[in-house]
């Protein structure tokens, strides 16, 4: 049996030659490849924290939300390896900094099928190895309110935000009010910039991996296709 302390997950992440990677690793703080700690914007020292809690997970987009392991390494990731040969690469639709709930972010600009069929077949293609969540785990997530499809499929995958009730994000910021939005959005506009609009692959997925209570970091990157 895995470790019960050590979480894995299937993010989207852009590839090192993909500029958008150095600057949402900058804008974040933090490099998930080495663990290394990245300047960012001179505008974020104004507010404290606000990119604490995703720099945590570090820079991507979640697949497969984390997940306590129920089998052991090996077989999750030869399950990962599986989903991604049966999916082959498809273009990613330009993207833009969006008001997510609050919460700063990168989204699609157009909604993209393929997208939310490679997150089915990660929730999907490694679902047997995921460790049933906790009571308090449950808890925590109906603590922030759920619906009636969130809460199904809490139940039935251990998450809220899947299946139909997943949207393709990268998350930048903690939730903000109205006066930091004010400021940080653009702010995020300009950082990102014409990075955003390039055309891009999404061509692997990538593993992360958390131990304990430390930062997310990439495992391994696997290629979409066979």
């Amino acid at each position: 049996m895995a470790d019960q302390g050590f979480r894995a997950a299937l993010y989207w992440a852009p590839p090192a030659d993909d500029p958008l990677l150095a600057l949402g690793n900058g804008w974040l703080g933090r490099d998930p490849e080495t663990g290394g700690a990245r300047e960012q914007p001179a505008i974020l020292a104004q507010y404290p924290g606000v990119t604490d809690a995703p720099a945590g997970y570090g820079f991507h987009a979640t697949l497969r939300p984390p997940m306590r392991l129920a089998t052991g390494w090996e077989e999750f990731l030869a399950a990962a390896k599986t989903v991604a040969r049966e999916v082959p690469p498809f273009d990613l639709p330009a993207l833009v900094v969006d008001d997510m709930k609050g919460f700063l972010a990168l989204r699609e600009s157009v909604p993209c099928p393929a997208l939310q069929e490679l997150a089915d077949a990660c929730v999907r293609g490694t679902d047997v190895h995921r460790l049933a969540p906790s009571a308090r785990e449950l808890a925590g997530r109906r603590a922030a309110g759920l619906s009636a499809e969130q809460e199904a499929m809490l139940l039935a995958w251990g998450y809220p935000h899947v299946f139909g009730c997943w949207r393709f994000h990268m998350t930048l910021t903690r939730r903000l009010n109205a006066a930091e939005m004010a400021v940080l959005r653009p702010a995020a506009e300009a950082h990102f910039g014409a990075a955003l609009k390039l055309g891009r692959r999404v061509s692997e997925i990538v593993v992360f991996t958390q131990l304990g209570a430390a930062p997310f970091l990439v495992a391994e990157r696997i290629r979409l296709g066979k």
